[in-house]
């Protein structure tokens, strides 16, 4: 109590002072904002996110009273590190509520040991920055330090961060002491370079890896904090930060706090627009309209989308980075297919992301990515990043209707003379994605012998990739007699593919094209039938006397693939006026 009660306080003066000043007036403390990564800091094991095997691990360990007198915990930052050596500390001294309990993974919270680690100013639990104590002396008083017991806890709990800074003259002076420390005594290393630390230190310590927090965990849990701030953000928004996370809780919290400072101006929610803008990201439908520009070989609607996500305020690095990304994704589409359904993949990325893995190929997504991943150190190094982003686009635009070199070699071995153009062929008779320069020519050339095939190739020159994907996979073929072509669709298919086919051809050819449907079977599909080829072929490589002599010669070999190639040539007539007469070689042994 003070000498006035709130009712009894005297008035506030009404005028200057004696000595004719203001009277002055405290203004009102602010109450200090707690950031959301410390507000939110896991207290127990039970809190901490995506560090499983991290839990159940020291939770066994303390139940077994098998604890290690030295952990190293390591991880990319944000992961969990420091937190997991402050639960720790409070594990191993925590009395209970009552004050007689002993170590547990489960501390209170309310014992005196635990407030006071929580408030970060126990004696007994030492926190020390290597990164701005690196030297032999800052050891030195830890090693010091060892020799006496805790003042009011159990275990004297050291706790070094970074500790990979530590200088080499440093390492060593700790080795003895972390090896056969004081029983009151337990070491708590963290570090993000765990290869800069020496082996000696390394074998001497409890090892754990922090992993990095899977993205749908991390979405998870920001939107349940975002549910206790009551703050309404989009789940898109969410998907965002979670992805710009890379796998950190703490940059993930940082980042929703700027989204909520950033979406606080008008009190609505949160989009997925304006984290986007925020992060300076590309929509993920953007990037796929970019690809698919690039892929077609458009470099004027290319660099229009670029201009778009410039004005937006997108980094040119940053949008070329997203490029990688979804060359990887298709990438691993291609190598994983069990992907086209995975859970873990938001929407967008299932559906045009597979369309796009089935109609690109290996070799280009390959070229893409190597072509990117320049490209990125050179918009770093460019005076004008964003004439350096436009330069990267326009060279792989240029570079995405260009056959491997193997194609190349093939075409003009075949046709010296030909304009080389198109993509490679793969299909039954190696007409399955054929599409030569002059789409319109190639199906009015009637004594060409035109074929579906040729028809589905050019759904594959027009870039249209769920039309060619889905008459590779679905359509079965009744009859083909142009301009009439009977068909037999699965059910998997989309309604309207026949009409986009008949869309397709009357624009490509300036005639109407009759695409009926028909309830026979028709012939096996595209890929069905690349399918039995692939098969048919290995079972005759594998009949042929030669190979099986040699799976005979070498136990355990086997056929993994194999290539067709053409019969040699025979040696042209005129060329045996240049083989020298057999005289040159008489007399020779």
């Amino acid at each position: 109590m003070g000498l006035f009660d709130d009712d009894d306080a005297p008035p506030p003066p009404s005028g200057p002072s004696l000595f004719g000043d203001e009277p002055a007036v405290e203004a009102p403390k602010a109450a200090a904002y707690r950031v959301l990564a410390r507000k939110y800091r896991s207290l127990t094991f039970n809190e901490m996110i995506g560090q499983d095997a991290l839990v159940r691990t020291l939770r066994n360990a303390f139940a077994m009273n098998r604890i290690a007198h030295a952990f190293m915990l390591t991880g990319v930052r944000g992961v969990g590190k420091t937190t997991t050596a402050r639960i720790l500390a409070r594990a191993l001294n925590c009395t209970g509520p009552d004050g007689n309990g002993g170590p547990t993974p489960d501390p209170c919270g309310v014992c005196d040991n635990c407030i006071a680690i929580l408030a970060d100013r126990h004696p007994d639990v030492v926190e020390m920055d290597a990164a701005s104590n690196t030297g032999i002396d800052d050891v030195r008083e830890i090693i010091e330090a060892t020799r006496f017991r805790p003042l009011s806890a159990r275990i004297k709990v050291f706790i070094i961060d970074e500790v990979h800074m530590l200088s080499k003259a440093a390492f060593n002076a700790l080795l003895k002491t972390l090896e056969e420390p004081p029983p009151h005594i337990k070491f708590v290393l963290a570090t993000t370079e765990i290869r800069k630390v020496p082996i000696t230190v390394l074998s001497r310590c409890q090892r754990f890896d922090l992993r990095r927090v899977a993205v749908d965990v991390l979405a998870a849990h920001f939107t349940s904090i975002a549910e206790k701030e009551q703050i309404a953000i989009a789940p898109g928004a969410i998907e965002h930060i979670a992805r710009a996370a890379d796998g950190s809780v703490r940059d993930g919290l940082s980042l929703l706090d700027q989204a909520i400072a950033r979406g606080a101006e008008d009190g609505a929610e949160i989009s997925a627009a304006m984290v986007a803008d925020m992060l300076g990201l590309a929509d993920r439908g953007f990037v796929f309209d970019l690809m698919d520009a690039v892929v077609a070989g458009d470099a004027a609607q290319a660099l229009q989308f670029a201009d778009d996500a410039y004005e937006r305020g997108a980094d040119p690095g940053v949008l070329l980075a997203d490029l990688l990304g979804l060359a990887h994704l298709l990438m691993r589409m291609k190598t994983v297919p069990s992907l086209a359904t995975s859970s873990s993949l938001p929407e967008v990325e299932r559906t045009r992301g597979v369309a796009l893995a089935q109609v690109l190929s290996v070799p280009l997504l390959a070229r893409f990515w190597q072509m990117l991943l320049k490209g990125l150190q050179e918009v770093e190094t460019a005076p004008d990043k964003r004439a350096g982003a436009e330069m990267i686009l326009i060279r792989l635009c240029f570079v995405a209707d260009v056959p491997p070199p193997g194609e190349l070699l093939k075409k003009i071995g075949e046709n010296p003379g030909a304009a080389i153009g198109g993509a490679p062929s793969s299909g039954p008779g190696g007409g399955g994605a054929r599409a030569v320069a002059g789409g319109g020519a190639m199906l009015q050339a009637a004594p060409r012998g035109l074929t579906f095939q040729d028809v589905v190739g050019l759904a594959a020159q027009k870039r249209d990739v769920m039309l060619y994907a889905h008459l590779r996979q679905s359509a079965h073929l009744v009859r083909f007699a142009p301009p009439v072509i009977e068909l037999r669709m699965e059910a998997a298919a989309p309604r309207d593919t026949v009409q986009k086919l008949a869309v397709m051809l009357e624009a490509e050819t300036g005639k109407r094209w009759t695409i009926a449907l028909s309830n026979l079977p028709g012939e096996p599909t595209i890929d069905e039938a690349e399918g039995v080829a692939t098969a048919k072929a290995k079972d005759e490589a594998l009949a042929h006397p030669l190979v099986q002599a040699i799976l005979m010669a070498f136990p355990g070999a086997r056929v993994e693939t194999q290539h067709v190639v053409d019969a040699e040539p025979e040696i042209p007539a005129d060329w045996a006026a240049l083989v020298p007469p057999d005289e040159l070689y008489e007399g020779e042994e």
